[in-house]
C-alpha cells in the first residue's frame, strides 16, 4: 500500500489512462528538446562551492589522462559518490551549492551536482521526467511503507556528449558503458546504502527495457516505471511543471529527519 495523503495536486496531471507506462508512437514525430549550459536556481554552476568542484575535476582528470567530457564525468562522478553522503533529502529543488556546503544530498541532489558540473564542463544538460512507482522504494522503507508515495517523480539527466560521428544524448545510466547487467554482484535492487547514483557506474540501469537485459528481474526496471513525462531543458522546468514528490507540508516535517538519514540505514 502506498500512500497519496503526502503528494502535492500536481499542476499538470496524468489521467487514467497515461499511468500505465506506454511506449511512444513509432508514427507520431519526435519532438526535440534542447538542453543547455546555462546556470539556473537548482544548477547554481556559477557558485564558488560548485566552480571549486569543477576544478577539482579538472585536476584529477589531467592526472588520470581523462581528455573527454565521458571521461571528466566519470571523474566527477567519483568525486561526488565520496564528497557528498548519500539521504533521503525530499527537497528536490535544493541548490547544488547547498546540497556540497551540507555534504549530503539525495540521489536526484547529487545527480543536480553532476548536471552543474556538466554544465560548467561546456556539456549540455536536460532530463527526462519519471514517475516511478512508490512500492520501488519499499526495500529502503520497510516498517514504513504506509507513508511512502504512491508515485515518485524522478528527474533523470541525460547529457549532449560528442562521439564518434556526432553528438548523441547520453542518459546517466550509459555514461559508464561495458558495463555488464548482472556483473559486479548483479543489478541495481533498490537496497543497502548503495542508491541509483552509486549503481549506474557499475551496472545496467535503465528505466526501459535494455536489451542486454530484458526480462532480468534486477536489471530491468521498466516495470516500475508509470509514466514518461518526456523530456526537459533542466530539472528546474521539470518541477516548475510537475511540482516535487511531496507536498510542501509534508517536505517541510520530513526533511529535518530524512535530510540526515544515511541511505541504507535501517528503516
Amino acid at each position: 500500500m502506498t500512500s497519496r495523503l503526502l503528494m502535492p495536486v500536481r499542476t499538470v496531471r496524468t489521467t487514467g489512462a497515461d499511468r500505465a507506462f506506454r511506449a511512444p508512437d513509432a508514427e507520431a514525430p519526435a519532438r526535440e528538446v534542447p538542453g543547455s549550459t546555462r546556470p539556473t536556481p537548482v544548477l547554481d554552476r556559477e557558485h564558488p562551492l560548485v566552480t571549486a568542484l569543477v576544478a577539482r575535476v579538472l585536476r584529477e582528470s589531467e592526472e588520470r589522462g581523462a581528455v573527454t567530457d565521458r571521461a571528466r564525468l566519470q571523474v566527477a562522478h567519483g568525486i561526488i559518490v565520496t564528497a557528498v553522503r548519500p539521504v533521503y533529502s525530499v527537497e528536490d529543488r535544493r541548490r547544488v551549492s547547498r546540497t556540497l556546503r551540507l555534504g549530503r544530498g539525495s540521489c536526484s541532489q547529487r545527480m543536480a551536482v553532476l548536471e552543474a558540473v556538466a554544465r560548467s564542463l561546456g556539456v549540455e544538460t536536460r532530463v527526462r521526467g519519471l514517475l516511478v512507482d512508490g512500492t520501488f522504494w519499499y526495500p529502503r522503507f520497510p516498517r514504513l511503507r504506509a507513508f511512502v508515495p504512491e508515485e515518485v517523480l524522478l528527474a533523470w539527466p541525460e547529457f549532449r556528449l560528442e562521439e564518434a560521428g556526432g553528438t548523441a544524448w547520453v542518459p546517466i545510466a550509459e555514461l559508464f558503458t561495458g558495463l555488464a547487467p548482472g556483473g559486479h554482484g548483479g543489478g541495481f535492487t533498490n537496497s543497502g546504502a548503495e542508491t541509483l547514483f552509486e549503481a549506474v557506474a557499475r551496472t545496467t540501469v535503465d528505466w526501459d527495457v535494455p536489451a542486454a537485459c530484458a526480462g532480468s528481474a534486477p536489471c530491468d526496471l521498466s516495470a516500475h516505471l508509470r509514466t514518461d513525462l518526456g523530456r526537459f531543458s533542466s530539472r528546474d522546468e521539470l518541477f516548475d511543471l510537475h511540482g516535487q514528490t511531496l507536498c510542501r507540508l509534508a517536505r517541510t516535517l520530513a526533511e529535518p529527519v530524512l535530510g540526515r538519514w544515511s541511505a541504507g540505514a535501517a528503516a
